[in-house]
């Protein structure tokens, strides 16, 4: 079974990526690095063959 993450649809992810250098893009890495869905979510990616980021 295919567990879904919503990183891959998330409208505060998609901000920061279009503006790298905004508060909002450090508020997006800073919450990153400890945000278990995100871990799980690059987790998934590696598994798939995909590009965790």
């Amino acid at each position: 079974m295919v567990k879904l993450h919503n990183c891959e649809k998330c409208r505060f992810r998609a901000v920061a990526e279009k503006k790298p250098d905004s508060i909002l893009a450090k508020l997006w890495r800073w919450h990153t690095g400890w945000c278990p869905g995100w871990k799980a979510y690059q987790k998934e990616l590696r598994e798939r063959g995909g590009r965790p980021g």
